[in-house]
């Protein structure tokens, strides 16, 4: 489980930025992208559909 959790945590700060070149040579060097890629689109949707939700919110406040 804690493998998950590396990989959420990998996944969030290589949206924002911030992972060192150590990690991201590492996350690199595991057999499979699957994980990887799973989460960042399951990721990617979330962000977006709280976009949508924030527009919409903010839309009906006007």
């Amino acid at each position: 489980m804690s493998s998950f959790f590396a990989v959420i945590r990998s996944v969030l700060a290589a949206f924002i930025g911030v992972q060192s070149e150590a990690k991201r040579e590492q996350d690199f060097s595991q057999q499979s992208p699957w994980p990887y890629i799973l989460v960042g689109v399951v990721l990617t949707l979330i962000f977006v559909l709280l976009l949508v939700l924030l527009v919409r919110w903010l839309s009906q406040a006007v």
